[in-house]
């Protein structure tokens, strides 16, 4: 028998165009709010970006310039340079404020208090679009159906100049009694008083520059002294004769600067010699940062100097990886032609921090002055 074929219902094919014509309107309302969600999403992350680099901008300056003027300034500028729904972003004055950022009760958690006056080390930024902002509200694109034409995104950031505990690890071998005129490695003047023209003469009036520079820096720094040649033996007709360990903490962390100073004063008055052991000197920096007067949220980092070539004692590299493992950065600093920059740089890297180097006594200076204005800014909201 042969089957019979039907024609298909005139009145389910008009039931199926209804059914389109209701889901095809919803389908396109959905995607035009997937739009302009995903929109939504992507201005939040472009002001979160832009809010934060404001108050790590201004939080960097305010530690260098101590101007709050300064700091405002460079937090707008910074905020100018990012993009927020296609337009820069624009901070007003208002949006930035300065404060005092602590840790009530060592919990960790930092707290903002806005202040104008007083040891100010934090700022926050408030990054508005909305309507009472500068450029105003960020426009939706499909949303405006339904009577909704803009939004208002709002991000808000603090920035925090951390404390740092310092150790300053220094060399006292027999080349740094050398004078600054003189090239290479070999022994210069051990017994004091040094010359005012050697090169350990030039390191005391860099130490010098960077406590002062520590002493214009709105958070509170502490200051460890170690320094480092090798066990050395001598006498001498004036101050004393000298009698050094391979390396020793000459001063444990501070805040009295003088004490550090005082330190080096008696290195120019007695005098210096032996060999360069700086991974010796160097464990002796990591010894000083956790001495039971470091805290417990301060950054730590040591500042590791040398004039010449590693010769005696443990591989400073190894020593670096052991200062890495506790989180210690250590910036590394070469001084004059004979000195092992390729080996200061690696101890650098390990731990993150920077190499420097100086050619001349003014160089020094400026590289130890470099480093305490180079402050670690966290943000802390």
């Amino acid at each position: 028998m042969l089957a019979v074929r039907r024609k298909p219902s005139s009145q389910r094919r008009g039931a199926i165009l209804v059914l389109v014509a209701i889901v095809l309107p919803v389908l396109a309302l959905m995607m035009a709010f997937a739009i302009d969600v995903a929109w939504m999403q992507l201005v939040n992350t472009e002001l979160r970006t832009a809010t934060d680099a404001a108050a790590r901008a201004g939080a960097k300056v305010l530690s260098v310039s101590q101007d709050q003027d300064v700091a405002r300034a460079a937090a707008i500028e910074a905020a100018s340079r990012n993009l927020v729904a296609g337009v820069p972003m624009q901070v007003a004055d208002s949006d930035v404020t300065f404060g005092i950022s602590e840790q009530p009760g060592g919990t960790g958690r930092f707290v903002f208090t806005p202040a104008n006056t007083g040891v100010l080390n934090a700022i926050h930024v408030d990054g508005r679009r909305t309507n009472d902002s500068v450029a105003g509200p960020v426009s939706l694109f499909f949303a405006r159906v339904l009577g909704v034409d803009t939004f208002q995104p709002v991000q808000e950031a603090t920035s925090t100049v951390l404390d740092r505990d310092i150790c300053l690890v220094i060399d006292r071998s027999g080349s740094m009694g050398l004078d600054l005129s003189v090239r290479g490695d070999r022994n210069g003047q051990n017994c004091g008083p040094l010359s005012n023209t050697t090169r350990f003469a030039a390191l005391h009036t860099a130490i010098g520059a960077f406590l002062d520079e520590l002493d214009n820096t709105f958070p509170d720094e502490q200051v460890a002294l170690a320094s480092y040649s090798s066990e050395f033996r001598k006498r001498c007709r004036r101050n004393g004769n000298l009698d050094f360990d391979t390396a020793d903490i000459r001063e444990p962390l501070t805040q009295n600067y003088t004490a550090i100073r005082a330190q080096m004063d008696d290195f120019m008055l007695r005098g210096i010699g032996g060999s360069t052991a700086i991974g010796e000197g160097l464990r002796q920096g990591i010894a000083a940062l956790n001495d039971s007067s470091a805290r417990p949220f301060a950054v730590k980092t040591i500042v590791l100097m040398t004039d010449g070539l590693h010769n005696t004692g443990v591989e400073p590299s190894v020593i670096a990886r052991l200062a890495a493992a506790q989180d210690i950065t250590v910036h590394t600093i070469s001084f004059g032609a004979g000195a092992d920059q390729t080996r200061m740089q690696q101890v650098a890297s390990i731990t993150g921090g920077e190499h420097y180097h100086a050619d001349t006594a003014g160089d020094l200076s400026e590289v130890f002055r470099e480093i305490a204005r180079t402050l670690p800014v966290l943000l802390t909201e």
